[in-house]
This record gives C-alpha cells, structure tokens and sequence, in this order.
C-alpha cells in the first residue's frame, strides 16, 4: 500500500488533534518521570487483575470515549444548523458519523457496561473476583487496544466513511480503497474479542463463583440482568467475529462474500450485521434495567415489586432480541411473511419491557422515597424510554416503516431508546456505586446542574428530529439547500437541535467538574453504606478492599445485607468474632497488557497491509500465551495478620456510623 499519505493532512481540524495529541502525550510523560510513577503506573494498572481496578479503567475510558464521540456529534449538529453550511467537507463529515455511531456503542456503551460488571457483581455475589481474572485483563486491553487502533485513524491513514456498520459495497474496495475501512474493522475486531471474552468470563462468574449461601433466586437484579447480557453475548459476537473476517477477505483477499459479482451478496453483511447489532442493542440496555431495579429499591426502602416477573423479562428479552433484526430493513423485499414475522417479535419485545417499568413504578408506590441523584437519572428514564418505545413499536409496522426508513425519524428514535436507556442508566449507576468505588461521594448541588442541563438539552435535541423525520429529511445528510431549509422548514428544526447539542456539551463539562471537585471537596464515605443499601457489596468498607470479604458473606434470601441490619438493631443481638483465614488471590501478572501490545502491531501491520508486522504480531500473541503456559507462580494467599490490620483499618469507623444509619430509617 502507497504510504506517502501515511499521515492526514490538508484539515485545520486534523491538525488540532495531532497538535492536541502530541501535547497529551508529552504531558503524560512529563508527569510520570518527575513524580517518579512509572514503576507504580507498572505494578498497580497496567499489570494489574484486580476486578475493581479493571473497572475503574473500563470507566475512565467509557467517560473519554463519551467526550470523543461527542464531540463528533457537535461537529455534525454545527454543520447541519443552517442550509449551504461548508463547516465541513464532505468526506470529512462521513467520516465523523461513521465514528460517532461506532464509538458510542463498541467503545463508549460497551466499556461503560463492562465497568460496572467489573466494580459490582463480584461485590453483589460475595466472590473475592472473577472466575478467570487474567482473562478480564486481556479483556481489557484488547478493548482498549481495539479503540486506540479505532481512534488514531483520524489522523494517521484516514477514517473509515461508508457508515458505523460499514455496509458493502461502500466498505468494499472499490468504494474504501484506503486503510481507513481496514482502521474499522481490526479496531472493532480486536475489541470485539475482548467483549465475548468478558460476556463468557461473567458468566461462569456468576454461575460459578457465588457466595455457596445464595441461590440463583437471591441474586440481586443487577446481577441476573449481567447474566442476562452475558448470555446474550456469547450469542451474538460470534456472529460479529465471522461477519468481520468475512469483509476482511473481501478486503485482503480479493474474496468475494459481499460484493455483486461471484456469486457475493451484500446483503448477506447486512442481515448477518444486525443478527449482532440489534441484540447489541439489548445487551447494553439490560444492565442498565438492573442498575435501575437496584436504585429504586434502595431509594424507595422497598424490596422490589414483582422480582420472579423481572428476571423472566430479562431472560425474555435477551432471547427475543434475536428474532427482530430485520425490522432495521423492511425494505429489503424479503417478502409479507418475513416482514410480518419479524414485526410481531419486535412488537413483543416491548412486553417484557413494559413489565419492568410498571414494576418500577409499583416498588416505589407507598414506598419512603428519597430523591437523589441516582434516582433522578431513573425519573428522567421513564418518559424518555417511553417514547422511545412507542416510537419503537411505530418502526415495527412494516407498511408504516416503509415511510419512516433512513429518515430522521429512525435517527430520533435510535437516540430516544440508547441516550435515555443506556446513558441514563449507567451514568444512574456510576452515581450510584461511585462511594464504593473510590470512597466518597459526588457533590449533589453540580449533579443536578448537570443532570437538569442533560435533560433539557436531549429533548431541545431530539425531538425536532422526529418532526424533520415526518418532513422528509433523511440521515446521513451532508448539506441541504435554501429551500429545503427554509421553504420545506428544515433550517429552524435544525437550528434548535444543534443548540440541544451544545446544551448536553455543557451538561458533561459540569459533570467532569463535579468529579474534580468531589476529589478535594466531597463527602467521604466512612460507614461503607451512604445510601443505606440493600445488597452485598454495601456490607463491606469504601473503597472495597482488595480481597473484597475477609469472610465469605452468609445469604439468607434476598436483600441480604437490609435484613442483616434489622437483625443487627434488635436487643440482644452479638456480633461474632471473626475468625480469619488465609485468602487465595491472584498475582498481577503483564501477560495480558504485552500480548494487547502485540494485538496492536497485527491490526495495525493488515490494516496498511504490511504482512510482515501482521504476521510478526500474530507469532507475539503466541509467544505470549506460550510463556503464560510455563508461568506456574500465579497465585499467593494473604495472611492472617495483614487481613487483620487490614479490617482494623478499614472498620474503625463503620459500626457506630451503621448503626445511626439503620435506627435513622427504622424511625422513618
């Protein structure tokens, strides 16, 4: 391949970012030598296979990638606000939301989901850590890898611009003749391996690694929706992989699975795409149905209403999911009885979905509500996810799709269901769960800016582009004329919507600086239980320790730890000595962060079809998982005496402060 175009040029944009790019990384060097923490940056994160520390990183990159893509999106609102706008060239605005929708759900949704995996179930279910805790490393940085490799492409090489799920015959040669396309998929490759990796890691988690005491119906909601989205996994990215490898032969080896000639079929891709994308869609959501089935609970003081019908919607859901991905092309002409089939699946999805709102709304019903900040995020869920789904249901109508296909209207909807489900829910739960993380609490005053800001600006957003849907906009539009703007009324709806835009902006810059302040400023988190909670992971300290329970918990039902505190407030109650043991961990190890690095070197190496560096990537992967199958040191015990003083430490303060809280809301 040419590599005299190696680097992007001729873009004042382009130029920021390398020019951004070159500086961050030269702060982040600068910083690490003077403060002397490379050897620390070593030992504890890039090494590491603690589950929490994993999680933390699964979240810093779903917040940096949350920022990424939007501003992608900004970029696209600035050049669609007035008619005849040339803010950005053609090409360069296909690139942008080809990136933007990609980022949002493999690299922004998907990290997001996998943090709280990571910072909550092995805490819910009284496990230490996962099953295969050197596996979620890799997990991890092949995630990470994948989205770096995604993300350079902007400036080195060109990004890929045939869509975020790259149609053929657009992301076949003839049309993608550069590396950008190749940018796509290895950086969605290599990070979707990652996720079936972690999907078939929580699984066996949470099948395997239980506390012995608590049965699959104790476990919290959270959890069964984890399982639930891990199920669903194992199914679908499968399909991505093979889909990928296909498009790559297409690519690399002049094959000819998606294209017209030799017996090739592009929309074979496009059914075989959505077989994964729409389950994707339900993978994301279902966690953030749990993280809301936990916050209502807990901020109702109730146990939640209907627990057997909410499990059985989840694992409906996920099944279902697989039987409604044609819905995204109707039009394709597969005929009445394929169409038919497939709107009445998409139509029952919404049961089960429906199910769990009302099951919402009855926990809260007579329930001792406390506004906070987590269950703001659940309030702004319901109306936004309602609508979504009501349009949702509209979509599913194949005669009435055949109008509202490829328009604004799809482009409304698909944000209404994924803005208002997922990124709702799992910024709910890092509010929720951030004293257990990191020990202290979030300021509340900045939360409700920034919350408020979020809600006004999604709606000033979204809702003229159902109306510009009706009006015959379609997506993907670069550039619309006068009367177009003006005359068919596009130019005032759109004008709106990129202010709603800029409006969300504003709403993450104040969350980023709630998080700074909170640093030096917010309340610490001393009992280990700030919002008075239901479940495991609020019985032990914040932020957890690194063997999570010095003893494994005793599950005596569901809501475990709500009904260990009554039992704790009644006369006469002992509180046990305890008697400590040993506890098996695993040893930090650089496998997983080496063999990503080399992970790196095979996409990069095909993506500009350099075969050597390919291949010379490949032999590293198996060289180091060589060396993992003669490293026979992988685990120590820690002892006695350090988990005493370790619980001496982190309890000093716990009892007293516990005890106040439960006769609080016992009063209440």
């Amino acid at each position: 391949m040419n590599t005299s175009h190696f680097f992007v040029t001729g873009d004042p944009m382009i130029y920021g970012a390398d020019v951004s790019i070159a500086l961050a990384t030269v702060a982040i060097i600068v910083s690490l030598t003077r403060l002397k923490r490379w050897g620390w940056l070593w030992r504890e994160w890039l090494t590491t296979v603690d589950h929490k520390k994993i999680g933390i990183m699964y979240l810093l990159a779903a917040l940096l990638m949350l920022f990424r893509g939007g501003v992608d999106a900004i970029l696209m609102r600035i050049q669609l606000a007035v008619p005849n706008s040339h803010f950005l060239a053609s090409d360069h605005y296909n690139e942008i939301f080809t990136t933007h929708g990609t980022i949002m759900i493999l690299f922004m949704a998907m990290p997001f989901m996998f943090a709280l995996f990571n910072i909550v179930v092995p805490l819910q279910i009284g496990a230490r850590d996962v099953a295969y805790p050197l596996l979620n490393a890799i997990s991890f940085w092949l995630f990470f890898i994948g989205a770096m490799l995604f993300n350079i492409s902007f400036v080195i090489g060109g990004s890929a611009s045939s869509g975020w799920l790259s149609y053929p015959p657009l992301s076949e040669p003839t049309f993608s003749p550069g590396p950008g396309q190749n940018f796509w998929i290895w950086g969605v490759q290599i990070s979707g391996i990652g996720s079936l990796a972690t999907g078939i890691n929580f699984a066996v988690t949470i099948l395997k690694m239980r506390t012995p005491s608590m049965r699959l119906r104790d476990m919290p909601l959270f959890t069964w929706s984890v399982l639930a989205a891990s199920i669903a996994i194992l199914g679908a990215f499968p399909i991505l992989t093979g889909t990928l490898f296909m498009l790559t032969v297409d690519r690399l080896l002049d094959g000819h699975f998606f294209t017209m000639t030799n017996g090739g079929n592009p929309m074979m891709y496009v059914n075989l795409i959505w077989m994964w994308g729409h389950p994707e869609v339900y993978i994301v959501v279902l966690p953030a149905f749990g993280v809301f089935s936990e916050i209502v609970a807990t901020f109702s003081r109730k146990r939640t209403f209907g627990y057997n019908s909410m499990v059985y919607s989840m694992i409906a859901i996920a099944v279902v999911s697989y039987y409604t991905w044609v819905h995204h092309f109707f039009t394709m002409g597969a005929g009445i009885d394929v169409n038919i089939t497939f709107a009445i699946c998409t139509m029952i999805i919404a049961i089960p979905t429906g199910v769990k709102v009302f099951n919402w709304l009855f926990t809260m019903y007579r329930g001792r509500i406390e506004i906070s900040e987590p269950l703001l995020w659940f309030l702004a869920f319901v109306p936004t996810f309602a609508i979504g789904g009501a349009t949702g249901v509209m979509l599913a109508a194949a005669p009435a799709d055949y109008q509202y296909h490829n328009s604004y209207f799809l482009i409304a909807h698909f944000h209404q269901v994924l803005i208002g489900g997922v990124v709702f829910g799992y910024l709910a739960g890092m509010y929720y769960w951030f004293p257990k993380i990191f020990g202290f609490e979030l300021n509340y005053t900045l939360g409700k800016w920034g919350f408020w800001l979020w809600q006004i600006g999604f709606y000033v957003c979204f809702m003229p582009q159902y109306a510009l849907g009706f009006m015959g906009m379609t997506r993907r539009v670069y550039i619309y004329n006068q009367t177009e703007g003006w005359d068919m009324g596009w130019a005032p709806l759109n004008l709106i919507s990129s202010i709603g835009a800029f409006i969300m902006g504003i709403a993450f810059v104040i969350q980023v600086w709630q998080i700074l302040y909170s640093i030096q400023h917010g309340k610490r988190d001393v009992t280990g239980d700030p919002w008075d909670g239901r479940t495991l992971e609020w019985s032990i300290p914040s932020p957890a320790p690194l063997y999570n329970f010095a003893i494994i918990p005793e599950v005596k039902g569901r809501d475990s730890w709500w009904y260990k505190k009554q039992e704790m407030q009644q006369e006469g109650y002992k509180q046990e000595t305890p008697q400590y043991e040993p506890i098996h961990m695993p040893k930090n190890s650089g496998i997983a962060f080496i063999m990503s690095c080399f992970f790196f070197i095979v996409g990069f190496g095909f993506t500009f079809e350099w075969y050597w560096m390919g291949f010379a990537g490949l032999i590293g992967v198996a060289l180091t998982l060589y060396a993992r199958s003669f490293q026979y040191d992988t685990d120590y015990y820690i002892p006695v005496d350090e988990i005493e003083r370790t619980e001496k430490a982190l309890r000093k303060h716990s009892p007293a402060i516990q005890k106040t809280s439960m006769e609080e809301t016992l009063g209440r």
